[in-house]
Formats: C-alpha cells, sequence, structure tokens
C-alpha cells in the first residue's frame, strides 16, 4: 500500500480536473471590478503529493505558463497554513491557483467567504457550507494586496463541484 502523499490520482480526478479545465477556460478566472481575475494564473502553487501534482498536469498548460511552485507546506496544510502562504505572495502575482487538499482547503474557503467585509453571495456561500468535494473549485476576487485576504479582501464569486458539469453528473 503507498503512503498516502504518494497516492496517485484516480481516474474520475483526472476526468474532474479536465471538466474544471473547461469552467476555468469559461471565465472563472475573469476581470472584475477592482479584482485581480482575467486569464490565466501567474502562479500555481501546488502541494507535493503526487495526487496534486497529477491533477494540476491534467488541467492541462496554460497560456502564457505560470510559474509552477509546488510545496510541502501544502500537503494536508490547514487553513491557516494556507493563509500564511498566500498572504506571502508578492504583489506583482494578480491571479494565483491554488490546488492542496481537504479538511484545509475547504476550511481556507469558509474563513475567506465569512470574513468581515467578504460581500460574498449568501446562495454560494451557502452551497460551499454543504462541503468541498475533491476536484471542487473555489474562486476568490482580492480586491487589494495578498496580504488583505486575511482582513476580509477577498469575496468569493463561484463555487462549482464536479457533480456541476454535465460530464460528471452521477
Amino acid at each position: 500500500m503507498l503512503a498516502d502523499h504518494a497516492r496517485p490520482l484516480n481516474a474520475r480526478g483526472r476526468q474532474a480536473a479536465t471538466a474544471m479545465r473547461r469552467v476555468l477556460d469559461d471565465g472563472v478566472l475573469r476581470e472584475g471590478e477592482g479584482a485581480r481575475g482575467g486569464g490565466a494564473p501567474d502562479l500555481v502553487l501546488v502541494s507535493s503529493a503526487r495526487r496534486t501534482l497529477q491533477t494540476l498536469q491534467a488541467l492541462g498548460a496554460f497560456d502564457p505558463q505560470p510559474r509552477v511552485t509546488p510545496l510541502d507546506a501544502l500537503y494536508l496544510a490547514g487553513a491557516s497554513q494556507l493563509l500564511d502562504v498566500l498572504t506571502s505572495i508578492e504583489d506583482t502575482v494578480s491571479r494565483v491557483l491554488l490546488i492542496g487538499h481537504n479538511p484545509g482547503l475547504h476550511d481556507l474557503c469558509m474563513r475567506l467567504a465569512a470574513a468581515p467585509g467578504a460581500p460574498s453571495t449568501l446562495p454560494v456561500m451557502q452551497r460551499l457550507a454543504e462541503g468541498f468535494p475533491t476536484g471542487a473549485f473555489a474562486e476568490f476576487s482580492v480586491a487589494g494586496p495578498w496580504w488583505s485576504i486575511a482582513d476580509g479582501g477577498t469575496r468569493l464569486t463561484r463555487f462549482v463541484v464536479p457533480r456541476d458539469l454535465p460530464e460528471l453528473a452521477l
């Protein structure tokens, strides 16, 4: 039996990543009022676990090619650790794609969406509160510098789970 860190992405995970790439391409990372959106990510932060690296590979190439940073610190990281990583991003980076693990990702998304001053839409927030299944995608707009996300400088704009997509509906 493989150690968890070495566990590969299964076929369902590869299919979900491919489908989620279409979500990204459909404008999920779009430019908004004061938002840091609008195209391919500038930076991809990915856990060093085999399955998250394979998720990134299944997403396919971005144009332009972002800087990709695999981090051991993202492996099974909690919300506070993930937030520390995000708030330390240099301000020259406009768009970030974070690929990690639960429950840390779900906890981080709930924290960012519920932060004081984070005007997230209620239906999207309610869906997020129901859970963050494998392959889920949460989009946040960031109105200020990266360090501001710790103080409510984000807005949850979209939450998509694999079962939302026709090709993956159960």
